[in-house]
């Protein structure tokens, strides 16, 4: 029988017609999911022996939890216990972590079978899912394009059915930004949602663990295990989890949405343009009530980000020279020369742009000049969000304004590469929740992403606004 991994009930109504054990029908799963890795490359590496082993624990749990047997991708940033995790770089070769990340923690305990490490860009810089040290990863609509990043393997996974969910991580819309190019759902939590530990850290005053689903109610699902306060992080904030599926079922009737101005710019393809303002029309046609809104420091967002984040870059990535894990060259002859010649060798170009970016950033002189008045800009955006969200109670706004592009096509103009996550950015630096769902498709087939955004720990809003409108499709 045809395997089916498009979501998690189609997934389990398979599981129980071959009515055969989980370790067996693992095997099929490392099969199907390595013969479509092929072409599509979402994955570094699948071993059928670790999946099967897996598949074994979870055979002897005697209660079996929401998400008993479930693939689930794991993106390469996430800590999995004795199996390795390199973030797409060289300089974490052979790393191989003594602990869990608290979100694969929470999935082993709902029964997910974790089928392995997805691609990504080198420590989750990029948005095309090219810059990881094992090559990039491809769109499964077109395999001559790019899935979008930094999240891509994930998202790519998931659009390929190699898998039924993924977890990502979103500094500045790694989640989002490729589940739009990818066609699938990608939810980015509000800061503190979801425990960082075991995540390896890009921004951390940015980062967030997020689901990759085929569907708004997947989605819910995940977010529902992964949730939660955590002693290991101290970014994590002790407040009530919800049921997120009870709000799948409500109408929107009594919710109105901001449109703001400034996401509507020159910039957005004319295809991409078209498919958001038909969702617009879809979600008046469910009695949501339409205002428009203004959002005056978004223009500054791609700017204040490109110096914020690559200054905590520069900080956390500090930690790699050879001595304590990962990469050490073997061309040199004293203590200083191995620490430069082991990240020379070790980092790719563009972590090695951002890490100059944020050092220069932070240096004596500069720090006033570029740093601190970023976080300035950054607490101006987070105001405009908290006035407009007196007046709405979410915002609807395109996803990326352009879909999936050439694998290579940006790849030598960092510039135009930064603001592929034009859209995506302002809610990493404002903390908020945001969810990017499919809304048709260009004119050559590919797909199209519109995201809700929705103020802080207001995750139940953005998947029953997301949820209502995928069904009108």
């Amino acid at each position: 029988m045809k395997i089916t991994l498009s979501n998690i009930t189609a997934y389990k109504k398979w599981l129980n017609k071959e009515n055969k054990p989980l370790s067996l029908a693992a095997k099929d799963l490392a099969a199907h999911a390595a013969e479509i890795n092929k072409d599509v490359r979402s994955f570094i590496a699948i071993d059928p022996d670790v999946i099967t082993n897996r598949a074994l624990s979870l055979e002897k749990q005697t209660k079996r939890g929401s998400l008993w047997g479930v693939p689930v991708a794991l993106k390469d940033n996430i800590c999995i216990k004795g199996g390795l995790t390199t973030c797409g770089s060289r300089i974490l070769e052979g790393f191989r972590p003594p602990y869990n990340a608290t979100v694969a923690t929470k999935l082993q305990a709902a029964g997910a079978l974790l089928m392995g490490r997805a691609n990504m860009d080198e420590f989750a810089f990029g948005s095309s899912c090219e810059t990881s040290c094992y090559g990039p990863t491809r769109n499964p609509r077109d395999l001559s394009r790019i899935p979008g990043g930094s999240s891509g393997g994930s998202c790519a996974a998931v659009a390929a059915a190699q898998v039924v969910a993924a977890l990502g991580s979103d500094t500045g819309g790694s989640v989002r930004q490729p589940a739009s190019l990818c066609g699938v759902v990608g939810l980015k939590p509000t800061y503190g949602r979801v425990s960082r530990f075991g995540l390896v850290a890009f921004a951390s005053s940015l980062d967030q663990i997020g689901p990759v689903t085929t569907n708004v109610e997947d989605c819910a699902r995940m977010l529902e295990v992964i949730s939660g306060h955590d002693a290991k992080d101290s970014t994590s904030v002790d407040i009530n989890v919800p049921e997120y599926t009870a709000s799948l079922e409500r109408d929107i009737k009594d919710v109105t949405i901001g449109i703001p101005k400034e996401y509507f710019t020159c910039g957005i393809s004319k295809d991409v343009s078209r498919r958001v303002q038909e969702a617009i029309k879809a979600l008046k046609g469910l009695g949501a009530k339409i205002v428009d809104v203004s959002l005056p420091h978004t223009k500054y967002a791609v700017s204040c980000y490109y110096i914020i984040a690559p200054a905590e870059a520069s900080s956390n990535l500090a930690r790699y020279e050879g001595v304590h894990y990962g990469r050490r060259s073997a061309h040199a002859e004293d203590l200083i020369e191995m620490y430069i010649a082991s990240r020379n060798e070790g980092f790719g170009a563009e972590a090695k742009r951002r890490i100059l970016l944020g050092t220069y950033a932070l240096s004596s002189g500069y720090y006033d000049a570029y740093y601190l008045k970023a976080q300035k800009v950054r607490t101006k955006i987070a105001d405009d969000f908290r006035a407009v969200f007196t007046a709405c109670d979410c915002i609807l706004t395109p996803t990326s304004p352009t879909t999936a592009f050439k694998i290579g096509e940006r790849i030598d103009d960092p510039l135009k590469m930064y603001l592929s996550d034009i859209f995506t950015i302002p809610a990493n630096l404002a903390g908020l929740p945001a969810i990017s769902v499919p809304c048709g498709e260009d004119k050559s087939g590919l797909p199209v992403g519109l995201q809700f955004m929705a103020g802080p720990f207001k995750e139940e809003m953005l998947i029953r606004v997301a949820h209502a409108y995928e069904r009108s499709r």
